[in-house]
């Protein structure tokens, strides 16, 4: 796997790498970051390694978000490579209302639009509407809301449904 660095004005872009354990574990273990994530928080640092290993090693658009001055992972941010080019962000709770997801964001989809991906999409749970600020923020439109039986948490969520097209399809809808 190539080894991307994005930069801009605060932070570093890069590849996760298996010495980030610990801000992996400091990252995806806080209950409150968690709420709206697909999985249950991290226990310890074996579920840290695991998670690395399953989710964010070697893939082609998952990025670790640092801050220039130390190169700590604080975040992530990342694009799936399936046809829905499923877009997605993490952020320790203490880095949140800063601009940082969307400071992020915005370097990701530049290399995704460089890339010759035609669009992204995203979903927030609409319980969670600052992460549907953060979409709009960066240029994605509301598209649809939807009702689904969220896995593995196992309780009914109703998502709302974002979409950025890049290739100019103005009304292609995923």
């Amino acid at each position: 796997m190539d080894s991307i660095r994005i930069e801009t004005a605060r932070l570093v872009l890069r590849r996760f790498e298996e010495s980030d354990l610990e801000a992996i574990y400091l990252l995806f273990s806080d209950k409150e970051v968690n709420t709206f994530l697909p999985w249950y928080p991290l226990k310890d640092l074996n579920e840290a390694k695991v998670f690395f290993e399953k989710r964010l090693k070697g893939k082609k658009y998952c990025f670790a978000v640092c801050l220039k001055d130390d190169n700590r992972p604080i975040g992530c941010v990342h694009a799936e490579e399936d046809d829905s080019h499923d877009f997605g962000y993490a952020l320790r709770k203490e880095y949140w209302h800063q601009g940082i997801a969307g400071e992020a964001s915005d370097a990701v989809i530049g290399l995704l639009k460089k890339e010759g991906i035609p669009y992204i999409t995203a979903t927030h749970d609409r319980n969670n509407p600052r992460s549907g600020a953060v979409m709009r923020r960066i240029g994605m439109k509301y598209c649809y809301s939807y009702q689904e039986q969220w896995q593995p948490k196992n309780f009914p969520v109703i998502f709302r449904m974002y979409q950025l097209n890049f290739d100019g399809q103005k009304d292609r809808v995923y």
